[in-house]
């Protein structure tokens, strides 16, 4: 892997690690259970794909 693969890497893993944190921020601010519900799957899906780049390092 270049060093500019690997910066593009890190670069997305850290994006992913702060969709997956708003996610979990916003989700407990919720009171709707059906909007929280959502927000809390897609700070599931933010994780997995944190988890997808990492696994590529």
């Amino acid at each position: 892997m270049s060093p500019k693969e690997l910066m593009y890497l890190e670069d997305a893993l850290g994006h992913e690690k702060f969709l997956k944190t708003q996610c979990e921020q916003a989700a407990q601010a919720l009171m709707d259970p059906e909007l929280k519900s959502f927000v809390q799957q897609l700070a599931n899906t933010h994780n997995q794909l944190f988890q997808q780049l990492y696994r590529a390092i």
